[in-house]
């Protein structure tokens, strides 16, 4: 049989085709057109199936650190081999397409599904998304670029209206889906929220901008039980319901027979459906799986010690020697379900479950490390609370004092940060704030390591202890990276991908106006650095910050320009005695703008292993959008013709390098 066109097809197959079948599969007629499986989540497959008393199970698989993590790399390459991996995990669960990743920026230090996102940059999270895509799609396995858009909160998420000005959008919300989409995802998915007013299932509008505009040809789904009306978003173009909603669909074949919905229009979102189902069988063709379950497990390693980020190292008390007494405190460092990773359905069962920070450095440091738990979550129970005691406090033994160095594991997890919710607070639970200082007061020596999945705030007990990891939602192998970067055996080179601010109070969004039915981003372009380069003040850790255990120089900035295309070259060299790597940023700024623009924004980065003492010659390419603004007056990109600065930095505010350039007549002189 030949492939199916819409004239094979009944008008009531086509309308049947709109809706989907089930939880997490396309209508197939019994086998008259292919079958397309879809699954959970961004940082491993979180398949559900029947067992074999009819019960719903999810099937253990590869758990990778967090979509946050993943950017903390700032490594393209890392986001390609991830997405490879997962495609992998696709095959051996029998799904066509992995529904990740979502790109939406992150506007809102709360939002409970930050964990979830790249970063608040467009320029970055586009661009990593677009390496994921890519790394899944070349192995044959589908993806579904989400949620589009202004998905910024979770609270009231299914009726909340996104209030955005239109510049906002085109130069902040819409970025990071432009860039991902030319690596050609064969599908994705509306948001919950409203946009304006719209519900983003019925946004025909923001559906038009990325078909017409952006290249956008494959399908779109909503998410879960997104859909109000199936007719007004098939109008708009949604092209599948998911779930199957029989009182949708009944609906829908209602509104056609009464003449709201004309078949021209339900053919245009079925052709789209037939043609998904048709790229997914062809893109599988001579595929499978390309790498063992253990490669999987090391690659996740991999990007786990690519994106922990060291925020602080004083006296280089980072890396532990071999040797050193070490006291092991915080259930982080053994932890329980579901404490290192965000909840929702991203939520992974892991193949292992044997996440053991002290076996690993006893290991390492060849010798016994006392442990004690002293907290759960944000309780405390029994006898864990004491800061004096590890391991076996019955003996009276002090080691918090008697130890060289106090490492303690503080974090957040599932119960904090979960899709449907957002948190209450930056700050860690009370009891590990005290926990910290306590150890800090016993022995100053004393490294925090916080597993996360979105910024907190350090304030309370930052300038008591010597060093802070951020080790992010790291991953089933997370403990091995860990315990490797504690040790010395990796160098640390993630940075952030989100500032960390002073304090939420600090925030641009803290004020903003928010009522049950509405978010009104006032805050407008100024999201993440570009509001805190003008509030330097507010300012822990800045965007694209992190430190290493070696040291780089910046020198030799040169540009090569044609047109408003333009190279930009400079060298980095290493200047210790430890191999590292580094990543360098990108920023533009125009010097004098003649409509408002923040001072800098990020148009390219590059990520540069470099053994002690060497140099590289490094090069990023800008292009005319590297200078643009989007003119709503105009309708389109803009480039003003004046000065613009060309910012080479170790993070957007550790300037290292800077030369002008000067744009006349749409020409970089």
């Amino acid at each position: 049989m030949g492939k199916l066109t819409l004239n094979d097809l009944t008008i009531d197959e086509k309308l049947r085709l709109l809706c989907s079948n089930g939880f997490w599969y396309t209508m197939d007629f019994g086998g008259k057109i292919p079958a397309v499986s879809v699954s959970d989540g961004p940082v491993g497959v979180r398949a559900e199936r029947k067992n074999a008393q009819g019960e719903t199970i999810t099937l253990p698989s590869v758990s990778y650190p967090s979509t946050q993590s993943l950017a903390n790399t700032w490594n393209t390459d890392c986001a390609r081999l991830m997405g490879e991996c997962l495609a992998d995990d696709c095959y051996e669960k029998n799904v066509d397409i992995l529904l990740a990743p979502g790109v939406n920026i992150k506007r809102h230090p709360l939002n409970g599904r930050n964990f979830e996102y790249f970063s608040e940059d467009p320029y970055l999270a586009g661009h990593m998304a677009k390496s994921y895509i890519e790394g899944v799609q070349s192995q044959g396995i589908g993806t579904c670029l989400k949620h589009f858009c202004c998905n910024n909160l979770e609270y009231n998420r299914f009726e909340q209206s996104s209030e955005v000005d239109e510049r906002t959008l085109r130069e902040i919300y819409y970025v990071p889906f432009e860039i991902a989409l030319k690596a050609k995802p064969v599908s994705m998915m509306s948001a919950y929220n409203r946009v304006n007013g719209r519900y983003a299932s019925e946004n025909k509008k923001g559906f038009k901008v990325l078909r017409e505009e952006f290249g956008f040809d494959g399908a779109m789904y909503s998410d879960w039980e997104a859909v109000r009306d199936r007719t007004v978003s098939a109008k708009a173009g949604c092209d599948i319901e998911f779930p199957f909603n029989q009182k949708n669909y009944d609906n829908l074949v209602k509104d056609f027979e009464e003449g709201k919905i004309t078949e021209a229009e339900i053919d245009e979102c079925a052709a789209r459906v037939l043609s998904l189902a048709e790229r997914c069988k062809e893109m599988q063709k001579g595929k499978g799986v390309k790498r063992t379950v253990e490669n999987r497990l090391d690659a996740a390693q991999k990007i786990a010690e690519e994106s922990m980020v060291l925020l602080k190292n004083d006296e280089r008390i980072l890396p532990v020697k071999k040797g050193t007494k070490v006291a092991l405190f915080g259930c982080y460092a053994k932890p329980e379900k579901d404490m290192i990773a965000g909840d929702g359905s991203s939520k992974v069962v892991p193949l292992n479950k044997d996440f053991d920070l002290q076996t690993l450095l006893e290991k390492e440091l060849g010798v016994k490390i006392p442990f004690e738990s002293m907290y759960y979550y944000n309780k405390v129970l029994g006898t864990n609370g004491y800061a004096h005691w590890a391991a076996k406090p019955h003996l009276g033994r002090n080691y918090a004092a008697e130890c060289e160095m106090n490492i303690i594991c503080v974090g957040t997890g599932a119960p904090f940060e979960y899709e449907a919710g957002d948190r209450t607070d930056m700050r860690l639970p009370a009891v590990q704030e005290r926990a910290i200082l306590d150890l800090a007061r016993i022995n100053p020596n004393t490294v925090v390591v916080i597993f996360a999945g979105s910024p907190i705030d350090v304030s309370a007990w930052e300038s008591k202890v010597k060093a802070i990891v951020y080790a992010g939602f790291c991953g089933e192998r997370g403990s091995n990276a860990l315990s490797n970067i504690l040790c010395g055996k990796a160098n640390p080179c993630g940075k952030l991908s989100e500032t960390f601010p002073v304090n939420f109070e600090c925030t641009s969004v803290n004020g903003t106006y928010t009522d049950t039915a509405v978010t009104c981003y006032s805050d407008g372009l100024d999201v993440g650095y570009r509001y805190y380069g003008r509030h330097r003040e507010a300012v822990k850790y800045p965007f694209g910050y992190g430190l290493s255990y070696s040291e780089f120089a910046y020198s030799d900035l040169s540009i090569k320009a044609d047109g408003l295309d333009a190279e930009v070259s400079f060298t980095v060299k290493n200047i210790s005695d430890a191999y590292g790597k580094e990543i360098a940023q990108v920023y533009v700024s125009e010097c004098s703008p003649k409509v408002y623009r923040p001072l800098k924004e990020l148009k390219g980065f590059v990520k540069t292993a470099l053994k002690a003492g060497e140099s590289k010659k490094l090069s990023v390419k800008l292009d005319s959008r590297s200078f643009a603004y989007y003119s709503v007056a105009d309708d389109g990109w803009t480039v003003n013709d004046g000065v613009y600065e060309i910012i080479v930095g170790s993070s957007c505010e550790d300037v290292k390098l800077i030369a002008k350039v000067k744009i006349k007549n749409g020409k970089i002189n």
